[in-house]
């Protein structure tokens, strides 16, 4: 976690994953958030946690609806990312120009599972939420257009970078009051807020989990405003040398280069 600039280490016992701990309940993760030593100016962040499922939201913000002149979803539309596409602060997204030409940005406020959740009410929902943290669900638009479905343009390897901490609910507040920004070499693309959410956190969980169970340490992502590079005119895309950063108020800053991975 990071407190004034400097990276502190929580209190996890020894040989205890986050996941782990997360298994634990809620309280076990405050308690760890509150016992945090330090501080740790020379330490370097990873990936929070290594989800058993990542489950992303498509069409969630209206001000992202208007831009793709797309009608409003009845109902939240779901796909997976494969946990195998996370990757941490700092770490590289990848391009692999034979797969791909067309690599879109998505800040995205994730919300990490703490307690299993089937059949839940909206309610019982969120509050089954053990922290956020901060999602690009980096995206091949190419591919996902072309293939009719979105899971492998949303789930190639290092296409989620999530951090850079988890933060507890009583932390952050309320979910759907929440800036996200997105910038690109310096230029922000993507300003906006929670608050134009479709459909709000404990809505989309409590959706999730009417068709299947949601663990502990699953991350569920939420969506993304407007400011999505596919849709500018012209169209732009992340090229090799470029840097993403997206943010989520209360939370931080996660920052990716891109690289090319032709082979």
């Amino acid at each position: 976690m990071e407190r004034d600039g400097l990276w502190h280490a929580l209190d996890i016992p020894a040989g205890v994953t986050l996941e782990a701990l997360l298994a634990r309940g809620p309280e076990e993760l405050r308690r760890a958030a509150a016992g945090a030593v330090g501080p740790l100016p020379g330490a370097v962040p990873v990936a929070p946690l290594r989800p058993g499922k990542i489950v992303a939201i498509g069409l969630n913000y209206l001000d992202h609806i208007r831009e793709t002149g797309m009608d409003k979803p009845a109902r939240p539309l779901m796909f997976a990312k494969f946990p195998s596409s996370v990757i941490g602060p700092g770490e590289p997204v990848v391009i692999d120009s034979d797969l791909t030409g067309s690599v879109d940005w998505e800040v995205e406020l994730a919300a990490v599972v703490g307690t299993p959740l089937r059949h839940a009410g909206p309610a019982e929902a969120l509050a089954a939420v053990a922290g956020y943290t901060v999602a690009n669900d980096v995206s091949a638009r190419d591919l996902q257009f072309s293939d009719g479905q979105w899971t492998r343009g949303k789930s190639l390897d290092t296409f989620c970078p999530l951090g850079p901490v988890v933060v507890t609910p009583d932390e952050l507040g309320d979910p759907q009051a929440l800036r996200l920004r997105t910038v690109v070499n310096g230029e922000t693309v993507q300003d906006s807020s929670t608050a134009e959410m479709l459909f709000g956190v404990a809505e989309l969980l409590a959706f999730c989990s009417a068709s299947f169970t949601l663990e502990p340490g699953d991350v569920v992502l939420t969506g993304t405003p407007w400011g999505c590079g596919a849709f500018m005119d012209p169209p732009r895309s992340l090229r090799p040398g470029d840097v993403v950063e997206v943010s989520v108020e209360g939370i931080g800053a996660l920052r990716n280069p891109v690289v090319d991975g032709t082979r």
